[in-house]
């Protein structure tokens, strides 16, 4: 039935098209290439899912996508999302789903991301991913390339040997990264709940076993003890202190702040939500409040040189598909540099998730991920909602543009 359900669903979607069997040329007025440099007039040429030159000759039999006067950048990366976590009825979807509805909503929000012009996503709890994120690998679906942890670390009774089971559980499962849980959520205060032999023995065991780990850590003792564990990533850190901060340059932490779509997308949301779980009015009263919290804490981290800021978004049902929002908000009212924000959504994201030899950058030999804005977002923020070309893996997947012409075989 699963089955069934799928195909008639692919029916309507154009990615399945045969693959490309011929290069495909990209021309931009302005190139902004992830790392910090713009290129202007430039040309770029794709084979296969590569990009194999910028400037270079226009191969022959190329099919050519005038972009005109877009603005072309890197797919951009969101190091932080729920792809799983939807509404059903007006609310949001729990236990008891059935697994082919739930997968379809996950389809659906893979869709919108990619279409918004996020290529890789980083997904941090759900055991489902896995099969969506396969199934796009494999070619079958739409969607942006997906990382995930599969199912979280959250438990604060497990003792430190039991953890390190865990993790070596989720390597074999087929997890790509470790997610732990060292504190409460922003809407309970956010003080730790995980010890620091717990956070020691999680992240330890990972990078013995070559993953990554991303640790949830709203106050400043559970950041330190997630930096001082050899941790990956800090994620939300909405307290943390400039000694933290410091400690994290130091140690080379990167940290993934999320202050510009998770809680404002609560509180648009918050009849979806309120009454499951925790989402209670204290909460959602917590999180109005919290709302300039984490910006100011994004202001204080943006003062430390070499803090290493990368992008994610936090998003969960409803924010699928504007994951461009945290642009936005990071620049507009966080006052980070233009620049510095697309790099964050680009090469240093690709390079927090080991990735960066092949994502988050263009140049000859990368991954060709490539989206074009109507409007450059380094002038104009609100140009990161209108991503008009995406291309993924040297595939176009959206191309909304009218200049985005395709020229005839050369």
């Amino acid at each position: 039935m699963i089955r069934s359900i799928l195909l008639a669903s692919l029916a309507l979607v154009p990615f399945l098209a045969a693959a490309q069997d011929r290069p495909i040329v990209l021309k931009a007025a302005t190139v902004l290439d992830g790392t910090g440099k713009t290129l202007r007039n430039a040309t770029i040429v794709v084979n296969g899912s590569k990009i194999v030159s910028i400037d270079g000759a226009v191969p022959p039999g190329a099919e050519v996508y005038d972009l005109g006067p877009l603005t072309v950048t890197p797919g951009w990366i969101d190091t932080h999302s729920h792809v799983m976590y939807h509404f059903n009825n007006g609310r949001l979807a729990g236990r008891g789903e059935p697994p082919e509805q739930a997968i379809l909503y996950g389809m659906e929000n893979a869709v919108m991301t990619l279409n918004a012009g996020f290529t890789t996503i980083q997904s941090p709890g759900s055991p489902e991913d896995k099969y969506l994120r396969d199934a796009i690998a494999r070619g079958i679906l739409p969607g942006p390339r997906i990382l995930t942890s599969l199912q979280p670390i959250t438990d604060p009774s497990l003792t430190p040997e039991r953890i390190r089971e865990i993790v070596r559980e989720r390597k074999q499962q087929g997890a790509d990264f470790i997610k732990v849980f060292a504190s409460k959520s922003i809407r309970e205060g956010g003080a730790q709940t995980l010890s620091d032999a717990q956070l020691e023995a999680a992240c330890g065991e990972a990078k013995a076993l070559g993953l990554r780990t991303i640790v949830h850590a709203h106050s400043a003792a559970s950041a330190k003890a997630a930096t001082l564990a050899g941790c990956t990533s800090i994620e939300h850190g909405a307290y943390v202190t400039d000694d933290v901060f410091d400690l994290m340059v130091q140690h080379g932490t990167y940290y993934d702040p999320n202050i510009g779509l998770v809680l404002q997308n609560y509180l648009e949301n918050k009849e979806k939500f309120l009454g499951i779980g925790n989402y209670n009015e204290e909460g959602f009263a917590f999180m109005q409040k919290g709302v300039q919290i984490v910006l100011d804490t994004f202001k204080k981290a943006l003062k430390h040189p070499g803090l290493k800021i990368i992008y994610g978004t936090d998003a969960v049902a409803g924010a699928h598909g504007r994951n461009y929002e945290e642009f936005i908000v990071r620049v507009r009212d966080g006052g980070q540099d233009p620049m510095q924000a697309l790099i964050s959504a680009t090469s240093l994201s690709a390079k927090s998730l080991n990735l960066g030899d092949r994502i988050g950058s263009l140049a000859p030999g990368m991954e060709a991920d490539i989206v074009a804005f109507d409007g450059n977002p380094l002038q104009d923020v609100t140009a990161a909602r209108r991503a008009v070309f995406v291309m993924k893996a040297g595939r176009v997947v959206e191309n909304l543009a009218h200049d985005a012409k395709r020229g005839e075989k050369k």
